[in-house]
């Protein structure tokens, strides 16, 4: 027992907490440090939210896009010291918790509609 809440304490000194709300639909930009030889620079990611799974500091998200014409998915760690920032950059009305169906559409077909009421 007192070792889980020395886990819990020190998982908790780790968490961000300038993180915007992010839902499932959004379209988010994801800026991830990367390391290049001994010079650091920040990538952005942008792309659509397919899926999220929360669960304290193990918080992933995983962004869609398409790069090329082909579909490229990548799962971060929302509160890894590899991300440096996440900006939402228009969100997303959806019915679902997981839009695993985008992987199979193509186009226009994987457009979401936008929603205005979520600040």
């Amino acid at each position: 027992m007192k070792a889980q809440e020395i886990i819990r304490s020190l998982e908790q000194e780790q968490l961000k907490t300038d993180l915007p709300v992010i839902y499932v639909g959004d379209t988010v930009r994801v800026a991830v440090k990367i390391q290049e030889g001994n010079k650091e620079r920040i990538q952005p990611y942008e792309g659509t939210v397919i899926a999220m799974r929360n669960g304290g500091i193990n918080e992933t998200i995983t962004v869609r896009r398409i790069f090329q014409g082909v579909g490229v998915e990548r799962v971060f760690l929302i509160h890894s010291p590899r991300i440096d920032s996440i900006q939402v950059i228009r969100r997303g009305k959806t019915r679902r918790a997981k839009l695993y169906y985008l992987r199979n559409r193509v186009g226009k077909a994987t457009r979401i509609k936008q929603r205005f009421d979520r600040r």
